[in-house]
């Protein structure tokens, strides 16, 4: 199974992964903290392993670093985690993305269905609850005149 390791965090909201993308200081293990916080599962934390599972894009820890989180300000803490998921959406941390932008999806390393990739600023208070949000609408068609399949 081929698998590539990218500089990312991943979480799980049910069974439905977020990738969490952006250089360092975007706000990627903070925004997943958050969302754990709100009952999320942590899947990878800093470095995610890429890989397919029937034509799907999935995502789970290197074994080294699984289960473990670091926390600024605190130090590396163990939790539970998710063995892996099966990624539902991309959202790149930086600047906060077009007021109603077009239709994005992530280039994955192997030849995988779509992930639809959305841009946030990590930092602001409705991140967490934009993924949500977005992960309801990507996954029940709700999106007009912006987001639709390739």
């Amino acid at each position: 199974m081929k698998t590539k390791n990218i500089h990312a965090t991943c979480i799980a909201i049910g069974k439905r992964g977020v990738l969490l993308l952006g250089k360092s200081g975007t706000g990627k293990s903070e925004l997943a903290l958050r969302l754990l916080d709100e009952g999320a599962k942590l899947v990878a934390d800093d470095r995610t392993d890429l890989f397919l599972r029937g034509g799907a894009l999935m995502a789970r820890a290197p074994a080294t670093i699984a289960g473990l989180m670091e926390v600024r300000e605190m130090g590396i803490i163990a939790m539970p985690y998710a063995k892996s998921a099966k990624l539902a959406l991309v959202v790149q941390l930086g600047k906060r993305g077009p007021r109603l932008p077009r239709p994005r999806f992530y280039s994955a390393p192997f030849a995988a269905k779509p992930v639809p990739i959305i841009a946030l600023d990590g930092h602001a208070p409705a991140a967490t609850a934009k993924i949500r949000a977005a992960l309801a609408a990507f996954s029940k068609g709700l999106f007009r005149d912006s987001f639709n399949e390739p």
